[in-house]
């Protein structure tokens, strides 16, 4: 299983660098998850995109699910001239305003998931777990094979992240807030709780993302890196991690 970084940005892209973006492959089968910002453009550097048929998002904020209105007028024209004979489907939690989006443009599907769904894509297994943030907003399981891979999305830091995360492989985590800010308004953990939730699952390797665009980044990383697990990194548009 082989993990791309498109975009890794809080809130709003940056030049060249997109917001919430991330793309899983194995064996030519690819995922996208979340599909944020300045995602598309980005994600054509890798692959075409009439050849990914599933995307599935955290919420519905638009640094998480920007693109996506332009992703279905890319399909419905490639089904038009013939460059796409795949539906492209939808995956997100159940919104009838956005299954009537999805649905209303040809070549598209909707697909509803909750904290109860088992969700079988490819190779690859999906599992839910309810965030505690300011909308409807889920964390993610992906198991292929051996391999294990934990995306937070946006989130408050709470136990349960400990045990859904536990010995992940690879544990992206959302990182939006220095240490001694206070997160619980906005439902986003610092770097401290970033870094206790890295240690505290003991995932193998972890990169932060969903960052701030102020301070200095390598702050965010030493302070997570500090509770104890040292295989921490920033995640960066293009970043590619092998699992």
């Amino acid at each position: 299983m082989q993990c791309r970084v498109i975009g890794m940005w809080g809130g709003f892209p940056k030049q060249n660098g997109p917001t919430s973006g991330y793309l899983i492959e194995h064996q030519g089968f690819t995922v996208m998850l979340d599909c944020g910002s300045g995602v598309l453009v980005k994600a054509q550097d890798y692959i075409d995109l009439n050849k990914i048929d599933h995307v599935v998002l955290s919420h519905y904020h638009y640094d998480h699910n920007a693109d996506i209105g332009a992703y279905l007028y890319s399909r419905l024209v490639n089904t038009q001239i013939g460059r796409a004979d795949t539906v492209l489907n939808i995956y997100g939690p159940e919104s009838e305003s956005f299954r009537k989006e999805v649905e209303g443009m040809l070549g598209s599907r909707f697909n509803s998931f909750d904290d109860t769904t088992s969700l079988t894509l490819g190779p690859f297994l999906f599992e839910f777990k309810k965030n505690a943030h300011t909308v409807e907003a889920y964390a993610m399981k992906i198991t292929c094979e051996d391999k294990v891979m934990v995306y937070t999305s946006d989130t408050l830091f709470t136990e349960d992240l400990i045990s859904f995360a536990q010995g992940a492989d690879l544990l992206i985590a959302e990182c939006s807030l220095y240490h001694g800010t206070d997160g619980s308004r906005m439902g986003h953990m610092t770097s401290r709780e970033a870094g206790i939730l890295a240690h505290h699952s003991q995932a193998k390797k972890v990169l932060l993302t969903h960052l701030p665009h102020y301070g200095n980044l390598q702050d965010l990383l030493e302070d997570a890196k500090q509770q104890g697990n040292r295989n921490v990194h920033l995640a960066e548009p293009g970043m590619l991690i092998e699992l």
